[in-house]
């Protein structure tokens, strides 16, 4: 198959499953609600995850009664090594819980953190903005890692295994080797054009023996990678954020091209966060999800917005216009008003309010305009909002998306991040480090008001991450999804809740169903997949401006509760396998 890499974007094949492993589901009847509480969980534990090696692992702890927090760590230290092109070690992420005995979600933020010294106008050059491939390959992208320190903030909550246990999977893989993918090899050569990973000290060696990529299936060991995890499946994070792996990144950032300025201080110096997961009301559901940095609380502004502007009986062509004017609507606004939170003041609870939606769905943005950001303190009639500048950040889909439910009942959606693929190409202790600092607004003026999503010194990005979490009325599990894709996974995400809820899709079907991304002033459809070409048409029609595309980078990974079991689906769109069983 042959490649294309247009901004970035791959158009992604879909691996082989084991036997043992579930790559889709049959199309199953729509559960309205989920399980009937009871005083024991009888459905088993299952794991959705981008890569079959770490599905494997997650299914691994979860057998040995893990909670789902130990699968997730376990799978994402294998994903970081079989699938360094969306995630890793180097990089960050958020993880959404749900604790079904206290029927209570959290949220923890393992988002990467600008180095104290960031400055706004870094990726500016004589008031130009550098480009986004000089960004992204130079030093100065790179923030600092939260990754293990998601992982430590999440076993010390939670977790039932031992720490050490969960890093055997990753350690036995780098050690003995791995077949390397289809979806990592077919990066390699157009990325060998267009960035430095054929260049950089350690990833030219490990991704280029012998000057030349890494072909699919062939036998791939990172040593490196198998010492870096030994020691901290036995030392704790402090081997990682102190000593010779810290000093390790701090080197390979302060390297040049454009060199960065994380320090091994700042290394030092990170601290993953909980923070009060986002939930609100969806008819008779709840749908929970991270607040900002991340941009979860869109799924709640869509499902929503979506429902002002479609009627009850409904033709497919009238729900697709709906969503679209639910996402103009909503990307409007997080774009404008979301940043870190520990830096600015988001106004995430008044743009939720039924008021402030119902507002905003009676006056959608007509098909050939530009939407804008609304403004909920004029509906409801509080403190008016910071007013910031325009923000048009993109995000590339350098990332992976992973759902989890254990044997008792718990969950996890994780969304886990290195930005571009392979991150910066920047190597250091057998991993990639991250190019975060590129998913900050790059532009700066200093003569206009400041964007919510400036660079701030140790300030967290803004995400379009949105690990999601749905209940019930009952606050029993419903739905577990999410996905990786950039500034599409609002959008991706939506899809699968919409479809399933709403459009009478099976899990698998809502999944395949093209993806349909509004953000701005064009629409973009994927027409590679039934009915997108008729999708795009009617789109067309109706006076929206369209883009068509043959294919999307989506990887949802959702797993939904029914009273006959756990249903699971894996994305064709990228190499995501699903395993059950019961303890």
């Amino acid at each position: 198959m042959k490649f294309t890499l247009p901004l970035l974007s791959l158009v992604l094949i879909s691996a082989c499953s084991e036997p043992t492993t579930q790559q889709t589901s049959e199309p199953a009847p729509l559960a309205t609600v989920a399980v009937e509480a009871t005083d024991g969980w009888n459905l088993g534990y299952m794991a959705a995850v981008a890569n079959p090696y770490a599905t494997d692992a997650a299914a691994l702890m979860l057998a040995q009664g893990g909670h789902a927090v130990d699968a997730a760590i376990a799978a994402h230290l294998v994903l970081g090594l079989v699938e360094p092109e969306s995630s890793g070690i180097g990089g960050g992420g958020f993880m959404v819980v749900y604790e079904r005995e206290e029927k209570q979600v959290h949220f923890l933020d393992g988002r990467e953190t600008a180095p104290a010294g960031a400055t706004a106008d870094m990726f500016m050059r004589e008031n130009e903005q550098m480009g986004f491939l000089d960004a992204w390959q130079s030093g100065k992208s790179i923030g600092v890692p939260g990754a293990i320190a998601l992982y430590k903030l999440a076993h010390d909550e939670y977790g039932k295994l031992p720490w050490a246990t969960l890093f055997e999977p990753a350690i036995q893989l780098a050690s003995e080797g791995f077949e390397v993918t289809a979806k990592m090899a077919g990066y390699l050569p157009q990325l060998a054009q267009i960035s430095r990973l054929d260049e950089n000290p350690g990833s030219a060696e490990y991704f280029y023996p012998n000057g030349q990529p890494l072909q699919a299936g062939s036998l791939l060991r990172n040593p490196e990678y198998a010492h870096t995890l030994q020691r901290v499946a036995q030392e704790g994070p402090s081997a990682f954020y102190s000593g010779e792996i810290a000093e390790a990144m701090a080197e390979a950032a302060q390297a040049g091209p454009e060199a960065g300025s994380m320090t091994v201080e700042d290394i030092a110096a990170y601290k993953a966060v909980s923070r009060p997961a986002v939930c609100g009301a969806w008819r008779a559901l709840n749908i929970c999800s991270a607040t900002p940095p991340s941009s979860g609380a869109m799924q709640i502004m869509m499902a929503n917005l979506y429902d002002g502007m479609v009627s009850e009986n409904a033709t497919q062509e009238q729900q697709i216009a709906a969503f679209v004017d639910a996402q103009r609507l909503a990307y409007a606004d997080r774009d404008y008003y979301f940043g870190d939170p520990d830096r600015i003041s988001v106004p995430v609870e008044q743009l939720l309010d039924p008021r402030y939606i119902e507002a905003r769905a009676n006056n959608p943005t007509a098909p050939g305009d530009t939407p804008v950001a609304g403004d909920p303190s004029a509906v409801l009639g509080n403190d008016s909002a910071a007013i910031w500048s325009a923000d048009n950040t993109d995000e590339v889909a350098g990332t992976t998306h992973f759902s989890i439910v254990d044997n008792e009942g718990n969950a996890v959606s994780i969304t886990m991040t290195v930005e571009s693929p392979f991150g910066s190409g920047r190597w250091a202790a057998g991993f990639l480090l991250n190019n975060e600092m590129t998913d900050f607004d790059r532009g700066f003026d200093a003569s206009a008001a400041e964007p919510a999503n400036m660079i701030r010194p140790s300030a967290r990005p803004r995400s379009s991450m949105s690990p999601t979490i749905i209940l019930d009325a009952d606050m029993d599990l419903y739905m577990v999804t999410g996905s990786p894709g950039g500034n599409s996974i609002p959008a991706y995400t939506a899809k699968t809740v919409l479809g399933i809820v709403d459009w009478g899709m099976s899990v698998q079907e809502a999944v395949n169903f093209p993806n349909i991304i509004a953000r701005g002033d064009t629409v973009r459809v994927e027409i590679g997949r039934e009915p997108g070409q008729e999708l795009s048409n009617s789109l067309t029609a109706a006076g929206y401006k369209v883009e068509e595309v043959d294919g999307e980078n989506s990887g949802l990974h959702v797993i939904l509760v029914t009273e006959d079991g756990l249903i699971g689906a894996a994305d064709p769109r990228r190499e995501g396998t699903v395993v059950s069983g019961k303890l």
